[in-house]
């Protein structure tokens, strides 16, 4: 009965992570369709640039509320398992990347699943894990976004900074091992689904958001 419990959650987990709250932003804002344009990504960063910056910040919180509520669901039903409690928001995160909802092909006719990058995800499933985390974790991925300029940074932080923080709580505060696996978990699929940024970043090529942006514009406004 534990199993299919706990099988139970997992699976809700995902379907909440996989509602794809972008979409639906931009499409109710402007009719159109998010996957179309730039990244393709229905994360609020690019929501922001289909349709503006407060339907990307409320894509953003939707998508943070995700993690969150994975993690409640877990606790709720399956207060004894920290595995469940761990995973659930990891699969929220897996969810909001691979929206079984937006599954479509590609131009070679193969399936595929889309969705965000899934950092705000990540980091709901962190604050709803430690909610202290949010006093450290927050500020720091703004400045990230904002000054370095590169959103996808500020997406590989949230899973770097969730090691280090479970770690530190481990260490200091003397909570189980297994809290740190939700980290481990969160980055090892952040980094997957941004290999291609990663490459980008590599080259010096990867888009631009945030102050940098404007920066970059009147940069470009002078030397016309």
């Amino acid at each position: 009965m534990e199993l299919y419990l706990a099988f139970f959650v997992l699976l809700l987990a995902y379907l909440l992570g996989a509602i794809p709250t972008g979409l639906i932003i931009v499409k109710l804002l402007t009719g159109k369709d998010v996957r179309q344009i730039e990244s393709g990504r229905t994360g609020g960063t690019n929501v922001m640039r289909a349709a503006g910056f407060w339907a990307g910040l409320s894509t953003g919180i939707f998508d943070l509320i995700k993690g969150v509520l994975a993690v409640l669901l877990a606790r709720a039903l399956t207060p004894d398992n920290l595995w469940v409690q761990i995973l659930a928001p990891w699969l929220a995160i897996v969810g909001q990347i691979y929206s079984i909802f937006l599954l479509d092909r590609t131009e070679d006719g193969n399936l595929r699943l889309r969705g965000g990058a899934g950092g705000a995800t990540c980091l709901g499933g962190l604050i709803a894990l430690w909610w202290p985390s949010v006093l450290f974790v927050l500020p720091i991925g703004m400045f990230i976004w904002l000054g370095i300029g590169y959103a996808s940074v500020a997406t590989l932080s949230m899973g770097f900074f969730a090691i280090v923080i479970l770690a530190y709580r481990t260490v200091v505060y003397g909570s189980s091992w297994i809290y740190i696996i939700y980290g481990l978990l969160a980055e090892l699929v952040l980094i997957w689904t941004l290999r291609p940024n990663i490459q980008r970043l590599l080259n010096g090529n990867e888009r631009l958001v945030g102050l940098r942006t404007k920066k970059r514009a009147a940069k470009l406004a002078v030397n016309k």
